[in-house]
């Protein structure tokens, strides 16, 4: 299973990379990959683009995370005009789940440049779920702030995601560097809050991590 799913992310990494020559847009391609390894794909591109933007913005490009927001919107739009069709119930899972992704990854790219960020080691970028795509051995390595994994390749399926908010992503560091500390975490708060779905969602489904 891990291998199989190995090998197609790398497949899947490689069509990637005709995205933006219209050999393969982005919109199309999402229907050649299973959901879970077209969510981290979208994952590692958008990591890898952000900080090459920020790396830009060190040396001089003033608008280079602003032209990024731009292709990140573009994007969405693309995707959005997807769900407006007629498509099998399967597919529609998925590209609502990619969205759900792309909203958040769009609003994290406005906070930066509404924090006038100008470098990938700062916070406001460390604090982010970061997926590094590593091609020799066909791995992904994730890291929050201090905290490192590796994705498991464990297989999910098609399912859903919750729409991630500034909270989600609070919950997100306390719980990863709290592990990295050797502790653990108890989300507490009233019914019906997301506790239980935050802690599923981020553990057991999407990104899968390795402790």
């Amino acid at each position: 299973m891990q291998v199989t799913l190995k090998g197609v992310l790398a497949s899947s990494m490689m069509d990637a990379l005709a995205w933006d020559d219209n050999k393969l847009p982005r919109e199309d391609w999402v229907f050649t990959v299973p959901a879970q390894l077209a969510l981290v794909t979208s994952q590692i591109i958008w990591t890898e683009e952000v900080e090459a933007a920020l790396e830009e913005l060190e040396s001089g490009q003033e608008d280079a995370l602003k032209k990024y927001q731009e292709i990140c919107s573009l994007r969405l739009e693309s995707l959005i005009r997807l769900v407006q069709m007629e498509l099998s119930k399967s597919d529609r899972v998925k590209i609502i789940t990619v969205i759900t992704i792309d909203v958040h990854n769009r609003d994290v790219v406005a906070a930066l440049i509404h924090k006038k960020v100008e470098s990938n080691v700062d916070f406001k970028w460390q604090s982010q779920l970061r997926y590094y795509w590593a091609p020799d051995d066909k791995n992904v390595n994730i890291r929050i702030c201090d905290f490192a994994t590796s994705y498991s390749f464990e297989y999910v399926g098609n399912c859903g995601r919750l729409v991630i908010t500034p909270l989600t992503d609070r919950c997100y560091v306390t719980l990863t560097v709290a592990l990295r500390l050797m502790l653990g975490g108890a989300p507490a708060g009233p019914a019906g809050t997301g506790k239980t779905e935050t802690t599923k969602v981020y553990f057991f489904n999407s990104p899968c991590l390795r402790f």
